[in-house]
């Protein structure tokens, strides 16, 4: 005689929530996207905490390198926003793939702080929690950072305080 099997719960579902856009690679494109990445998070009720300004840094620096290091004329940048139960993910595309930046296991290839340029990959490793450089298909590449929101309030609440956006 078997004993009855009990059913095993469920884990709670986890809600993915994902914002995709395209901006033209222009300065104009990068500003749209940072003040729309503080934007998206509001509306997504993550807490307006220094995790949010930190992902505007990170969408700003991205973004700028896209434009700046990733542009090919006629090709558009994607930033792509999940929000991943306790972390945010932001991926940053462009369709220059031959100019890819060192990743965070390259850590001697990272610019020195007193360098002329390449500081702003100095910022991303400093502020996001997991990041990686991704081969992009069918061209070009992606730069994905992973940001925990460090036992802040659960998205629907918000904290005090607004983001500023300038």
């Amino acid at each position: 005689m078997t004993a009855p099997s009990t059913p095993h719960p469920l884990p709670p579902p986890v809600t993915v929530r994902v914002f995709s856009q395209r901006f033209s690679s222009t300065p104009l494109g990068a500003r749209l996207a940072r003040h729309l990445t503080i934007m998206q998070l509001h509306s997504w009720d993550v807490p307006q905490t220094a995790t949010v300004c930190d992902a505007a840094a990170i969408v700003a620096e991205l973004a700028a390198n896209a434009v700046t290091h990733g542009r090919v004329p006629g090709r558009d940048f994607e930033l792509r926003l999940s929000l991943l139960g306790g972390a945010i993910r932001i991926e940053v595309s462009d369709a220059r793939g031959q100019r890819r930046p060192p990743g965070p296991d390259q850590v001697g290839a990272l610019p020195v702080p007193e360098g002329e340029s390449g500081r702003g990959l100095l910022l991303v490793d400093e502020l996001a929690d997991r990041w990686a450089v991704l081969d992009r298909v069918p061209v070009g590449k992606t730069v994905r950072v992973e940001l925990d929101l460090r036992g802040e309030s659960a998205p629907g609440r918000r904290a005090a305080g607004p983001v500023r956006i300038r």
